[in-house]
C-alpha cells in the first residue's frame, strides 16, 4: 500500500500480553499486523510494562501502541476481524476471566475519526481515557494527537493518577 494516498486514515492499536513470551508475541502479532494489505505501519511506542489492572494476581504486562496508515477501503469492522485473527493465531484464548492473563491482546484504539457504538466494536475505544498503558504509550508517538471524544491524549493522560519508573507503569485505580 502506498501511504502516499491523500485519502489515507491514521488507526491507532494497543499491544499487550503477559503470558509465555510476551515481548515476543507482541513483536509477532506487530509483523502479522505489518503484513495485512491494505495499511502500513507507522511509529510504533517504546516497550513499557505495567501492572495489571482490575485482576491484581498475574504477572505485569507487556505494552506498545502503533499507529496504523491505512488505505481508504480499509474499514474499523475489517481492521478489527483481522486483529481478532492475529490474535486467535498467536494462541489467545477467549473465556476466560475478564482482564485477566492473555498470551496477546490486540485493541483498537482509533479509526480516524470516527466515532462508532456498535455491539461489536465502539470507538474510539470506551477505557483508553482510562489506562495509563495505553495513552503513556500514544502519547510517545502521537503527542499532539487530538481525541474524537474532546482534549488531546495529553489532557487525558493528565487527569490519571499515575507514574512510570524505569519503563514501568503504575496506576491507582482505572
Amino acid at each position: 500500500m502506498s501511504t502516499s494516498s491523500i485519502e489515507a486514515r491514521h488507526a491507532y492499536i494497543s499491544l499487550g500480553a503477559n503470558l509465555e513470551d510476551a515481548a515476543g508475541n507482541i513483536r509477532r502479532a506487530l509483523a502479522a499486523v505489518a503484513a495485512l494489505p491494505y495499511l502500513e505501519i507507522g511509529a510504533v511506542s517504546p516497550q513499557y510494562l505495567s501492572e495489571p489492572q482490575n485482576f491484581k494476581d498475574q504477572p505485569f504486562f507487556v505494552n506498545r501502541v502503533a499507529a496504523l496508515i491505512c488505505a481508504p477501503s480499509a474499514t474499523a469492522p475489517g481492521l478489527l476481524e483481522d486483529l481478532l485473527r492475529i490474535e486467535d493465531g498467536l494462541g489467545r484464548e477467549r473465556g476466560g476471566r475478564r482482564f485477566g492473563p492473555r498470551s496477546i491482546d490486540l485493541d483498537l484504539l482509533l479509526f480516524g475519526k470516527e466515532v462508532m457504538n456498535d455491539p461489536r466494536l465502539i470507538l474510539p475505544h470506551p477505557r483508553m481515557i482510562k489506562r495509563a498503558f495505553v495513552l503513556a504509550p500514544l502519547a510517545r508517538i502521537a503527542p499532539g494527537l487530538a481525541l474524537p471524544c474532546g482534549g488531546s491524549v495529553e489532557d487525558a493522560l493528565n487527569r490519571l493518577n499515575f507514574r512510570i519508573e524505569a519503563g514501568v507503569i503504575y496506576q491507582q485505580g482505572e
